[in-house]
């Protein structure tokens, strides 16, 4: 299976397949709102505002599975995302990323991309994996990487 074989639901309810995003350059982030590294949101949007009409893409996936930073219901992370930082990408809903009940996709990322010493696990909220347009993941990036320090990688793939 590759990427595009994988779908999610966004905070609005809606079935997104990732199929949808071929031929462009994904950032692929497990957020939260109540996270030391949230600010990052505000890299994000302004990575997404500067470079979706060259391909970009950035999929948000809120998880509560790190120091329960993620406690709202869907609405209420929109909402928050929106109010807060403008988030303009698309947000799905919230999900787990390690463990028996991780999402399929990030089962995927993480083998694509293992983290240090390779490490399968997601370490904390804010993790982004880059994908080509191809679908290809390219790397894993630490919470503490802010977007902006990541977006000569992004604009290499586009």
């Amino acid at each position: 299976m590759g990427i595009y074989d994988y779908s999610a639901t966004t905070l609005s309810g809606d079935e997104k397949n990732l199929a949808d995003f071929k031929g462009k350059v994904m950032l692929i982030v497990n957020t939260a709102s109540k996270c030391g590294f949230t600010p990052q949101f505000e890299g994000l949007e302004g990575l997404y505002d500067d470079l979706k009409d060259k391909g970009l893409e950035i999929l948000g996936f809120p998880c509560n599975q790190f120091g329960k930073q993620e406690p709202g219901a869907a609405d209420e992370i929109g909402a928050f995302c929106q109010k807060n930082y403008g988030v303009s990408f698309t947000m799905f809903d919230k999900i787990d990323v390690n463990g028996d009940n991780a999402h399929p996709l990030y089962t995927y990322l993480k083998q694509e991309a293992p983290g240090v010493l390779g490490s399968k696990g997601i370490k904390w909220n804010f993790t982004k994996f880059l994908v080509n347009k191809e679908g290809k993941v390219i790397k894993r990036y630490a919470p503490t990487d802010k977007p902006e320090a990541i977006r000569k990688d992004i604009e290499k793939l586009l």
